[in-house]
C-alpha cells in the first residue's frame, strides 16, 4: 500500500480508494454487488466486523491502518483470482441475511429472495402450510422463506452434497434446525413419494437456466461457480421441463410453484406455450420469475 494510504483516514475514503483500484481492473459484477463500489462496501465492513448496511452509519469513522491493508489485500485477490468477491470473503449477504458462501455452490443471489421478504407469496403460504425449495444450493432461499414465515415447514433438496453441506452451516447459523429440512437427491427423487399427507402449498426453485451459448459466453466470475448449478441445455429448459412435468403430484390443490428463468424469458414461453404462467414483478423487471398455480399444471 502506498504510504498516503497508511495515514489515518475514514471508512468512507477507504471505500472509496478500494472502489478506484476495482474499477481500473475490468470486473464483472453481479454476485450480490451490482458495481465497484458496492464490492468496495463490502470488502471494507468485512474488516470492520459489520454488515454492509451497519458500515454506512460509521462512514466518517476512522479506519486503522492494518484494516486499509486487509481491505487493499482482499481487492488484490478480487482482481488476481477473478473469482466472486463471496468467495474470498467467505460469506454472502442475501436481502440483509449474511450466508456462509464457499465455491461447493452459486453465490446466493436471486429475485425470489425480493419476493419473499415482501410478502408477495403469502397467499400460498398459510399458516402450518407447507413449503419446498428445490435446487436449494447453499440454502439462502429456504432460510429466507423460514425467517419470513416462521409456522411454516420448508424442505430443501438439492443433488450435490458438497453444496448441502453449505446449506447445513446456513441452517445451523440461524438456527433453523427444527423449521428447515435438507433431503439429498435429484429433483423429485429427494422427495418421498407424494400423498395427501406431504403435498406442498408453495414450491420455490432457481433452477440452472443458463442456456449453452450463454455459458460459452459467461465471464471468470460466474466460470469460477459450479457449472452444474448453472447449465440447463440448449435452450435453458432442461431441467425447468423436469420440474414441471412432476410438479402437479407435489403440489397440494391450492398450491404454486415459484421459478426463476433469468433472461430465458422467450426460451420458456417458446418451452410452454400452453401454460398460463403469472409473471412476478421484481426489482429487475417482470420477465425473470413466474408462479404456475396448480390448477394450471394438471
Amino acid at each position: 500500500m502506498d504510504p498516503e494510504s497508511q495515514q489515518p483516514i475514514s471508512v468512507n475514503r477507504c471505500i472509496d480508494r478500494i472502489a478506484l483500484k476495482l474499477e481500473a481492473a475490468n470486473l464483472h459484477y453481479g454476485h450480490g454487488a451490482i458495481d465497484a463500489q458496492s464490492e468496495a462496501l463490502w470488502i471494507v465492513s468485512k474488516q470492520l466486523d459489520l454488515s454492509p448496511a451497519e458500515t454506512l452509519d460509521h462512514l466518517d469513522d476512522a479506519i486503522p491502518e492494518d484494516q486499509q491493508q486487509q481491505a487493499s489485500d482482499v481487492a488484490e485477490t478480487r482482481i488476481s483470482t477473478r473469482k466472486p468477491l463471496a468467495y474470498i470473503l467467505g460469506e454472502a449477504w442475501l436481502m440483509g441475511v449474511p450466508f456462509f458462501c464457499s465455491e461447493q455452490s452459486i453465490v446466493p443471489r436471486s429475485w425470489i429472495a425480493e419476493l419473499i421478504v415482501d410478502g408477495s407469496l403469502e397467499p400460498w403460504l398459510p399458516a402450518d402450510g407447507k413449503a419446498l425449495d428445490l435446487c436449494t444450493g447453499n440454502g439462502s432461499l429456504a432460510i429466507l422463506l423460514a425467517l419470513s414465515c416462521p409456522d411454516i415447514h420448508v424442505s430443501a433438496c438439492d443433488i450435490r452434497m458438497p453444496a448441502l453441506s453449505v446449506a447445513s452451516r446456513n441452517v445451523d447459523r440461524h438456527g433453523l434446525n427444527s423449521q428447515v429440512e435438507l433431503l439429498d437427491g435429484d429433483l423429485w427423487d429427494a422427495l418421498p413419494e407424494p400423498n395427501e399427507n406431504n403435498l406442498f402449498d408453495l414450491i420455490i426453485c432457481n433452477p440452472p437456466y443458463v442456456n449453452t451459448s450463454s455459458m460459452s459466453a459467461l465471464p471468470a466470475e460466474y466460470q469460477a461457480e459450479p457449472e452444474l448449478a448453472l447449465a440447463g441445455g440448449d435452450d435453458g429448459m432442461d431441467i425447468i421441463r423436469r420440474i414441471i412435468a412432476s410438479a402437479p403430484d407435489y403440489l397440494s390443490e391450492r398450491g404454486a410453484i415459484l421459478l426463476e428463468i433469468g433472461n430465458e424469458y422467450e426460451n420458456f414461453k417458446n418451452a410452454f406455450p400452453q401454460i398460463p404462467a403469472i409473471w412476478m414483478e421484481v426489482s429487475a423487471g417482470e420477465e425473470q420469475v413466474l408462479l404456475i398455480q396448480a390448477e394450471d399444471l394438471r
